[in-house]
């Protein structure tokens, strides 16, 4: 049965099936390889909100960690010494409003005997009330420092692995200091393309990645506007991309453009004493052609090679 050529998407669907393929030019992707790197989405330090002395430190790069999980805690002595001056005000004030509440006591006494004027009256209750203002205006301050004291505690803002600790248990750290590096959000390749091939780069384009032999599918994710150096930045999205170490170089091949080319199916090309040969029809017969092939191209009716020299665009290639 003969096949001649169908549209482009039908093709390569039929050639494993046919007994004969008349070649003609095909798109074929071609591929830039670059080195991505493996990059948490969300960066976030987690910082000391108070200044002081680290006295805590739980956990060392590599941990893995969740949110609001306390990995450190800084002290401030200083905070200790507001909380005690604080107290010893509480404590005078306190004195002062029984001695005023009694004085207030006696007063109602002596305006209804006639000793003393109602005016007098209305001064040590204001006198009591002024005091009784005090000590909550001081109990407030108080409840501040005690916070910030809370505030010592330092907390992982989000879940995910910790990429970084700057600082020792024993260390001076100030005011929104960062303790350590949280990475978490899930994990991307992030790539540096060269400008030349920005415009052939589209959203959603398959990539291919190669990881300790293996290879694997990946979609380009995020193309940023903004060239730095000379380059595009993308971000990739693989499943069951390897996290254990971040910043890792993974190498990614990048669809940048097409080209057109011959494609036969692999099972058509034979090799004979480091020679690769294609039967075609020729003169009425079947025929051996010796043939340069080039790169495997994998498409879903199966794997084809690239025919660089010894066939022609309308030759009929005999399929085994």
């Amino acid at each position: 049965m003969r096949l001649f050529l169908l549209p482009a998407g039908l093709l390569l669907a039929s050639a494993a099936m046919a007994e004969t393929l008349t070649l003609s030019p095909t798109a074929i992707a071609e591929w830039k390889p670059v080195y991505g790197r493996v990059e948490a989405r969300d960066t976030v330090p987690a910082r000391a909100r108070i200044g002081g002395v680290v006295v805590d430190l739980t956990v060392s790069e590599g941990d893995v960690v969740t949110a609001g999980q306390q990995i450190g805690s800084v002290r401030d002595d200083k905070i200790a010494f507001q909380i005690a001056a604080l107290d010893a005000q509480l404590r005078a004030l306190r004195s002062q409003l029984e001695t005023a509440e009694a004085e207030l006591t006696r007063g109602q006494t002596l305006v209804e005997r006639g000793v003393i004027t109602t005016q007098r009256l209305d001064q040590l209750r204001t006198g009591a009330e002024v005091l009784r203002n005090q000590i909550a205006a001081t109990e407030a301050q108080r409840s501040v420092i005690e916070q910030q004291a809370a505030e010592g505690a330092v907390v992982a803002p989000l879940d995910g692995r910790v990429l970084s600790v700057p600082l020792t248990r024993g260390a001076v750290i100030l005011p929104g200091e960062p303790l350590a590096t949280i990475g978490g959000g899930g994990f991307f390749l992030r790539l540096a393309i060269p400008e030349r091939h920005a415009a052939a780069l589209e959203e959603g384009a398959a990539i291919r990645i190669t990881t300790e032999g293996r290879e694997t599918q990946g979609r380009l994710a995020k193309i940023y506007p903004r060239i730095e150096n000379g380059r595009v930045i993308a971000d990739v999205e693989v499943d069951g991309l390897d996290t254990a170490f971040v910043d890792a170089r993974v190498l990614v091949e990048v669809p940048v453009g097409e080209r057109q080319g011959l494609l036969v199916p692999q099972s058509a090309v034979s090799t004979r004493s480091g020679v690769d040969f294609v039967t075609v029809e020729a003169g009425g017969g079947a025929v051996e052609r010796a043939v340069v092939p080039g790169e495997i191209v994998k498409r879903e009716a199966g794997l084809f090679v690239e025919i660089l020299s010894g066939l022609a665009a309308g030759d009929t290639v005999v399929l085994p």
